[in-house]
């Protein structure tokens, strides 16, 4: 594996323990490597089932990225409200939505031509 394959999953681990710590429901990963002209390689999603918890799910991704990779997002928007939060990572870009707007924009019908993995979780 080569140096940014091993940081790029590094990070995805990390948002991934950052969003089960907070018991993030339905997390989903959308591989976009096979689509051409997209910019970034992964979208990782998940939702809550309160604006508490949309905001606390970030919250913690941002939280355990930080302690375990030395990152910080690049851009983050959506907390004043927290019915979407985004947090960029670069090639990593997080989703947390409240459940109703997650079902709303269906980011995983609109990138259905994309690699989807579903997460187990116990949720």
């Amino acid at each position: 594996m080569n140096k940014n394959k091993e940081i790029t999953e590094k990070l995805k681990e990390a948002i991934l323990e950052g969003i089960r710590k907070i018991k993030g429901k339905e997390i989903t990963i959308i591989d976009l490597n096979t689509i051409q002209y997209t910019e970034c390689g992964y979208f990782i999603i998940c939702h809550g089932t309160s604006t508490t918890q949309v905001s606390s799910i970030a919250q913690s991704v941002e939280e355990t990225v930080k302690l375990e990779t030395k990152e910080n997002a690049w851009h983050v928007e959506g907390y004043k409200n927290s019915i979407w939060v985004l947090l960029d990572y670069g090639e990593i870009v997080v989703h947390v939505f409240h459940e109703q707007a997650r079902n709303f924009y269906n980011l995983e019908g609109l990138w259905s031509d994309a690699k989807i993995i579903k997460e187990d979780s116990e949720n």
